[in-house]
């Protein structure tokens, strides 16, 4: 759209992006809804919306900590001097500039997703010796 649609980008381009999670959030609960009835449907919407928001927050506290060094910046102006206590700043750090644009968006998530991958993988390698244990 960039490419082709220069103008129609630059008033949409922010919205695309919210767009397509959208599209992708309703249509995985579309598919789960087809096949499954309303109560396991709605138990399913909630677990994913607060799947996501969960994933989303993870991913932009990463991102925050690793691009500028800090967490919940600023978070007195739109809380109010009360929660000024959660705004944490790593003193001498610039921060890394990869993290803040898209590309190290894509980073994080590939590391968030590997140390997924890697605590699945030792809680099976646990159970499974659990399993041996128990059947010997």
């Amino acid at each position: 759209m960039n490419a082709w649609l220069h103008e129609l980008y630059k008033v949409l381009g922010l919205f695309i992006a919210l767009i397509v999670v959208n599209c992708a959030i309703l249509g995985r609960s579309e598919s789960f809804a087809v096949k499954n009835g309303v109560a396991a449907s709605a138990v399913d919407g909630l677990a994913m919306g607060l799947g996501f928001t969960g994933a989303l927050v993870l991913l932009g506290l990463v991102r925050e900590f690793l691009g500028s060094g800090t967490l919940f910046a600023q978070a007195s102006q739109l809380l109010g001097p009360a929660f000024s206590f959660l705004e944490v700043k790593i003193p001498g750090y610039g921060g890394a500039l990869l993290m803040i644009l898209p590309p190290g968006a894509f980073a994080a998530l590939g590391f968030l997703l590997a140390g997924k991958r890697l605590i699945d993988r030792r809680l099976a390698e646990r159970e499974a010796a659990r399993a041996a244990v128990a059947a010997a």
